[in-house]
């Protein structure tokens, strides 16, 4: 249930975009404690995007989870800053982070919810 939406200006090629979402979601799943079955990575690279009038490598992520506690976003937000600035080139001043915690029932999947 987790899912962690990143949108950045960097261009990636078709295998650095498949080792990117496997080894985030690998990173996810242990960093928020969930089955990596229930992970998932949506990555747009490529696109548009100015930040402070600049089109300097940036991104913005979504992190929405089931149980997303506001103690644990500090913590999460360095853990992604770092796998971005690693992978990608990017600075972490250069990174937006929203954290979502979605209530189980608002979460579908599998025709139910969780």
């Amino acid at each position: 249930m987790p899912l962690i939406r990143i949108d950045t200006n960097r261009q990636l090629d078709a295998e650095d975009e498949k080792n990117l979402v496997q080894d985030l979601s690998a990173l996810a799943a242990g960093a928020l404690g969930k089955p990596e079955s229930y992970v998932m990575i949506h990555l747009q690279p490529g696109q548009a995007m100015a930040f402070a009038g600049s089109d300097d490598p940036l991104a913005n992520v979504e992190v929405k989870s089931i149980g997303l506690a506001a103690s644990e976003t500090a913590r999460l937000s360095k853990l992604l800053c770092g796998f971005l600035k690693d992978r990608l080139q990017i600075e972490p001043r250069r990174v937006y982070i929203q954290f979502t915690p979605v209530p189980s029932a608002f979460w579908g999947w599998n025709s139910g919810t969780f």
